[in-house]
Order: C-alpha cells, then structure tokens, then sequence
C-alpha cells in the first residue's frame, strides 16, 4: 500500500492510510470555497505522544515548498472568508483570487478590506506567523503582531499562554501596550485547529486584562469536534463575547486504526556534495530593533510583527521587500531555487521569494520532528535534522528537499548567524546535493554593519 494513501470514501469523507500504522478519516462538515481537499494538505506520522498525526499543509510553506505566491493567496482567501462570513459583505476579489489560487498564477494582492474594519490581529508562532502577517497584509487599517517562543533580554510579555499539544509550549507577546489595551476586534490565525484550546487559552489571557466584546479566530483547516466546539459557545457565554470562527475546510477527524510505527526505514548512503556559500547582506533595507535575545549581540527587526505593525507601515515594508527581492534576484543563477526561511522568519522570506521571478519555490524549517519515509504521496519523504543556528539548545528539521533537485538555495536568517553555528546545518543540507548557497542576513551585528555583497 502506498505509505499516504488517500482514500475518497465518499464526496465528504476521506481516509488518510499514513505509513501502514495509522489510518485518519476526515468528514468535511465545510467547504465554503469548494477547494479540493488535495489542494490543502497531505498527512504525516509525528513523533509526539500527544498527538500522532500531522497535517501537512500545501499552501502554508512550512513543512511542504510552495510557490510563494501561493501561501500569500491563501491567507487572502481567509480574508476574503472574513469579510463574508463575519462581516456579512459581499469580497469582489473572491472569483479572482480563487481562480489565481487554483491556476497557480501569479497575483499582487492589494489590500481589500476597507479602512472601517479596523482589528487587531495576532499570528500564532511558529508555523502561522507568515499566514496570519499575510491575512493581515489584505487590511487597509489594522494592526498585526505575532506570538514568538523568544526569551528577550530585559523585557516582560505583555500576554504569554500555552499550547497544550505543542512539542514548544510558551508562546509570548512583546508589544506595546497600546496595541493591546483597547477595545477593538482581536482576529486570531492559526494554520489549522484540531481541538481549538489554543485559541482560547489566548481569548481567556486577553480578557483577563484587556477585555473587549469581538474575538475571531482564523485557520486554514478547522477540525474542532462537537465537543470542542461546544467548549467555544461555553467560553463565549463565560465571557460575554462573541467569537467567529472562519476556515476553508472544517470537518471532523477520526482516528480509525492506531499502531506502532516500525517500519519507517532509515536512510543510508546519502551523498554529501560540496557546496559553494556565499553570504548576501540586506539589512541595509530593514530596521534594527533595540531588543535582542539570551546570547546574542544582534538585534530583531522590526518588519517581522513580532513587535506589532501597523497597516501603514506594512506597505513601507512591501517596497523593502521589493527592493530585497530585486537585489537577490540578481544573484540567482540557477533555474531552480528554493528560498528556505527559519524559524518563525517566515512571512518577509515568503514575500520576497513571491517577487524573485520564476522557478522559486518556498518553505521554512520548523521545529516539529516527524517519521521520515520517501513513498509517493506521504508528507515528509526527507528530512535534515540540526540543531538551530539561532539556538543550538533548540532542534529544527526540514522536509522535502529532494537530492538533486534544486539548483540554488537562498537561506534566510532575521539575524546574522555565527558561521560555527551553521556548520551542523550546512553539513546537513549538503545531503541535498544544492551546489550552490547563499546566507541570506536582514540584520547584522552593529558594529559590523556593511553594504550588500
């Protein structure tokens, strides 16, 4: 049997065979925009006791390469879902966005929403940050942060919850306390909900200091159960708010046969070619932060959300993209190339690989440790592991990078990295056989600030 199988057993009912231990049934209740269930995500095994599966999303450009553009038209699908299910307005972007979506065409979403839809909205790190500052970007007057798992020197979160199926629980918000401390709708977006605890651990942290009436939580896949879903109406009745939930595919998820997983096979005999690395500086484009993290004398930038950003200073960033994208364009050199952000640096990567011509494709590396097997259709047919650069504590993965198959990689760091600390990685990414690599750093150390390579 194929290792991912998937088995239509009826127009609304799925059957996902993942590795020959696990067999998932999904039961669409939702599929507003009628988006084949294929186009969305393909499954995994992931080494969690919590929790057994992955979705693993086609559009998200985590665990998967996408064609950037791809991920940016998602989000402003779920946009579009806002507007109409929410709002109760008609999106006359919808035909057009759904038509580039499915063709895989390349579209420049302006923002849409009007400037009298005036949120807050909040991206979940680490796999929703490029998702939610991407639905944020479609707003003509809102504000944006994103939860981060960074510990930064000498500052306190403003809100911290946790994330009970997490394999990296903490999630905390440095902003300013003006972004927060109103009474404005909060949008929360997440790529997918399962039990929906997350979403409401964060609701319950917000009220309790800065309460307000209108909460929205945002997700590409909503797999909530009557259950759950029921624990929503009880939160909001506990509160006295409202809370919409939008998504493009929402169902029910049943684990229908469980096992040890034994037969995952280890890969052996890769071969490791040489590389050549090249470093390209772009933090001439970008603005330094005054907060740094434990250990490092560099600092964030400020385009990442992760501070807040409001609608007016996203379209500055969309000409530093720009900008960034035409320099690195420049230094491509191969037909095929694969940008890689890190982390939860993953929404400016995106957005410049979108504008770096044809033949780009897109995804990041992650903290989530998955069963690898190379069988057609499975969501994770390679795998590197390494600790990360940003913080050797810390294990990072990425998945499906076929030997051979890409010309160039564009590696993209917030933060410059100490070369010591990449060696693990770049030794690791030499089993892809990329001949060619390119650091690509949106901040170096101060008082070593120089201009573009």
């Amino acid at each position: 049997m194929n290792n991912s199988q998937l088995s239509i057993l009826s127009k609304k009912t799925y059957s996902f065979h993942i590795l020959d231990s696990l067999e998932v049934e999904i039961n669409v209740l939702d599929n507003p925009y009628n988006l084949p269930v294929e186009e969305l995500f393909t499954m995994a095994a992931r080494i969690n006791k919590k929790r057994s599966f992955l979705f693993v999303s086609n559009v998200l450009g985590k665990h998967l390469p996408i064609h950037p553009g791809k991920g940016l038209l998602t989000a402003a699908l779920l946009a579009a879902r806002f507007i109409e299910s929410v709002k109760g307005l008609p999106c006359n972007e919808k035909e057009l966005l759904l038509t580039s979506f499915l063709h895989e065409t390349a579209m420049r979403v302006p923002p849409f929403v009007t400037a009298d839809i005036h949120p807050v909205v909040i991206g979940f790190a680490e796999t929703a940050t490029a998702l939610g500052h991407a639905f944020f970007a479609c707003f003509q007057n809102a504000d944006y942060f994103h939860t981060t798992r960074e510990e930064l020197i000498g500052r306190t979160p403003k809100i911290s919850f946790e994330e009970e199926h997490s394999h990296a629980t903490s999630h905390r918000c440095y902003i300013p306390l003006e972004l927060i401390d109103n009474e404005r709708e909060i949008i929360l977006v997440d790529d997918e909900m399962t039990t929906g605890k997350t979403a409401l651990n964060i609701i319950r942290s917000i009220h309790r200091k800065f309460p307000r009436n209108q909460y929205t939580v945002v997700s590409i896949l909503d797999w909530r159960s009557t259950e759950h879903r029921r624990q929503f109406a009880e939160v909001e009745k506990e509160l006295a708010v409202n809370i919409h939930v939008v998504s493009l595919l929402s169902g029910s998820v049943r684990i229908a046969k469980q096992q040890d997983i034994s037969n995952v096979e280890e890969v052996k005999g890769e071969t490791r070619a040489e590389m050549v690395i090249e470093t390209v500086d772009i933090s001439p484009f970008f603005t330094p932060t005054p907060f740094y993290s434990v250990g490092s004398s560099i600092p964030y930038i400020v385009e990442t959300g992760r501070f807040g950003l409001s609608s007016e200073e996203n379209l500055c960033l969309f000409e530093k993209a720009a900008q960034a994208a035409a320099v690195l364009e420049e230094k491509r050199q191969g037909e095929r190339t694969l940008c890689l952000g890190t982390g939860e640096f993953m929404y400016l990567p995106m957005k410049i690989a979108a504008d770096m011509g044809d033949g780009v494709f897109y995804q990041s590396t992650t903290r989530s440790p998955i069963y690898i097997k190379d069988s057609e259709g499975y969501g994770a047919r390679y795998g590197l592991s390494f600790p990360n650069p940003e913080d050797p504590a810390v294990q990072h993965f990425v998945y499906n990078i076929p030997p051979g198959y890409y010309d160039e990689l564009f590696l993209f760091f917030e933060r410059e990295v100490e070369l010591k600390n990449l060696e693990p990685f770049l030794e690791e990414m030499k089993k892809t056989t990329i001949p060619m690599v390119k650091l690509v750093f949106f901040a170096k150390n101060r008082g070593e600030h120089h201009a573009n390579d």
